[in-house]
């Protein structure tokens, strides 16, 4: 008979299953509690707790007084195309840098609003070519904004957000970031990134529950933002209008999100912010990487371009191994993982982020090896991890 995840002694504290996905994660047992009240949307101790989250998810971009951020109720989908309809205006042409599912994302967010688009697209594997890139500016100067995706979860892969910002900066243009897998666990720095805007969302690395994407914007590109918008619930100026004239929401926010999120930025500044949290992130990386490949499993990436957020392995190549079989037995063991999304390879995807650590790492492994014995598969390593 299988186990049930609350028989494992992994079990997390709720007796479910631990996520390693890229979000939603497993969350702490506080940050859950946080949801168990309501809240008015317009009481003031609501007011001030939404007015606290902002100031502190400026703060983690290091945006300073130049930067605002302005929350949008949603998935980070709905920030990122916020984002882009709001800041990038009607006759803007945008350099899409694209290596995974999100930058085609952003790309097909630009089509349907009817912006124009210039393209660089890599292999998923593998980063933008800066000298390509450079290239692009160099003989079209009708490009007003360049965007790129911190860490591409469709490998895993951590794209040099550094230099193209360099880049965009030295060709006068607007440079615009999708951080939704990283903000939080990866050093950043909005002003030294010369961005204009930066998107990530509740349920990530600061290890809240799923509903708010927000974007840290220049109050300067929000400011001249004004009429670019295709829709009225993803005009960024006009939320932000509104907030500064009444502290509120326009429209319903997720009030318990919000709450949860408040909780979630005590637990990450407690941990010591973005060093500590991306520290642990690093080590259950570091833990993963080092004994999925004593099983036999294979990284996608190689170590300079792997980001410690999650990590695509090559199936294994044995005709015993069936991927939705060993998908199932690990979530009867108590861990969730992610199937794949590439197209270079075939693959599947196991997350380093979320209320988890080195404990929970080891015991993942435990997991796969349990279930490549249960598949019969044996010439692997089978020593504790």
């Amino acid at each position: 008979m299988p186990r049930s995840p609350s028989d494992t002694p992994f079990a997390s504290e709720t007796g479910d299953p631990f996520l390693l996905t890229p979000g939603p994660l497993t969350t702490s047992r506080s940050v859950k509690a946080a949801m168990l009240h309501d809240w008015g949307s317009r009481d003031a101790n609501f007011v001030a707790i939404n007015k606290s989250v902002l100031a502190q998810l400026r703060d983690i971009a290091n945006g300073g007084d130049e930067f605002i951020t302005v929350p949008v109720q949603g998935s980070g989908t709905f920030a990122v195309e916020a984002m882009l309809t709001s800041l990038v205006p009607r006759d803007g042409k945008v350099l899409v840098l694209i290596n995974g599912a999100y930058g085609l994302r952003a790309k097909r967010i630009l089509d349907i609003a009817g912006r124009k688009t210039v393209v660089h697209q890599t292999a998923e594997d593998a980063p933008p070519d800066l000298k390509k890139i450079e290239s692009i500016l160099k003989r079209t100067p009708s490009i007003t904004h360049v965007f790129a995706v911190h860490c591409e979860t469709t490998s895993g892969i951590l794209n040099p957000v550094s230099q193209i910002g360099e880049l965009a900066a030295r060709y006068g243009k607007r440079f615009l970031i999708d951080s939704m897998s990283a903000f939080g666990a990866i050093p950043l720095d909005a002003r030294a990134l010369h961005a204009d805007a930066i998107t990530a969302s509740s349920n990530k690395c600061i290890e809240g529950v799923p509903g708010l994407g927000f974007v840290i914007c220049r109050r300067a590109a929000l400011e001249a933002s004004q009429g670019n918008a295709t829709t009225l619930v993803l005009d960024l100026h006009d939320q932000w209008s509104n907030f500064e004239k009444t502290g509120q929401y326009r429209f319903t926010p997720p009030t318990h999100v919000i709450v949860a999120l408040h909780q979630a930025l005590e637990e990450f500044n407690a941990e010591g912010g973005v060093e500590g949290r991306g520290g642990r992130y690093r080590n259950n990386c570091r833990v993963l990487i080092e004994g999925m490949t004593a099983l036999g499993f294979k990284p996608l990436l190689k170590t300079g371009l792997q980001a410690p957020i999650i990590v695509t392995f090559h199936m294994l190549d044995d005709e015993r191994f069936d991927f939705q079989r060993f998908y199932d037995g690990l979530k009867e063991r108590g861990f969730v993982i992610y199937p794949g999304k590439l197209t270079v390879a075939d693959s599947f995807r196991i997350g380093c982020i979320g209320r988890i650590g080195e404990r929970e790492m080891r015991g993942a492994l435990d997991a796969v090896r349990d279930m490549l014995q249960t598949m019969g598969i044996t010439g692997i390593s089978t020593q504790a991890a």
